[in-house]
């Protein structure tokens, strides 16, 4: 069935109608940018603005860049700190509320590289900041938010995140170094027997994975950046008997 899938991100809210059956879009996805500042009313309001503009009445799934548990936010780091304990779900009026790294990760477990993998997968985003999905024999553990473990004293999206070598102007070669410092540490924590690349970035992936080299296989992300809406969708999708 089709569920509106719809994506909060730093920089960008992107929605579509998805067909969560194939994971795929059924329409050409809507990107509107993040509002400044990005607090909660604001962010609802361009969220309601895509839910019209697709002239939606079904269900809908929607991911926030922070911890949510039961559909409340909890963390907020990349948006306006005023979302730290709002039920989103509620201020969306009944949507499916979830991570977003955790949205895109179900998706490319589900339709991507992930697909029929057992051991501990992690898909990692790179966006505004690092987002993380960690798999064990297929199933997720919660809110991870791995981009902010520390590295050379501070959250790891700090210096690697794809904002960052936007902000800096770092050539592909000079960033592939940060982010495989990253790997390289969070390889040791977990021992995953597969990382994919998500976000954006993931479309570039030829820029930057030949110069990151690990013990662990690393792959750009199958759904590329509409993972997050695509896992958003099926995240709000009613059960089928």
């Amino acid at each position: 069935m089709d569920v509106l899938g719809i994506d909060i991100g730093g920089s960008g809210i992107k929605g579509a109608p998805v067909d969560t059956g194939a994971g795929k879009l059924t329409e050409e996805r809507l990107r509107i940018p993040t509002p400044r500042p990005s607090k909660p009313g604001e962010v609802a309001d361009v969220v309601a603005s895509i839910v019209k503009h697709f002239g939606w009445s079904g269900p809908v799934g929607i991911t926030f860049p922070g911890v949510v548990v039961d559909g409340v936010v909890l963390t907020a780091a990349n948006v306006d700190h005023s979302w730290e304990g709002v039920d989103a779900a509620v201020l969306f009026g009944g949507a499916t509320v979830l991570n977003d790294a955790d949205a895109a990760g179900m998706a490319e477990m589900t339709f991507g590289q992930g697909r029929g993998r057992q051991g501990t997968v992690l898909v990692l985003t790179f966006g505004t900041g690092i987002g993380s999905a960690l798999f064990t024999d297929g199933r997720l553990v919660r809110n991870t938010e791995f981009g902010h473990l520390q590295v050379r004293g501070k959250d790891a999206e700090h210096r690697a995140s794809a904002k960052v070598r936007e902000d800096l102007d770092l050539s592909w070669k000079a960033w592939a170094g940060r982010v495989e410092e990253y790997l390289r540490y969070v390889e040791m924590l977990f021992t995953p027997s597969l990382i994919v690349i998500g976000g954006g970035v993931s479309k570039k992936a030829g820029k930057f994975l030949p110069h990151i080299t690990l013990d662990t296989p690393v792959v750009p992300a199958d759904l590329r950046n509409e993972a997050g809406i695509i896992g958003a969708a099926c995240a709000a999708a009613p059960l089928r008997s």
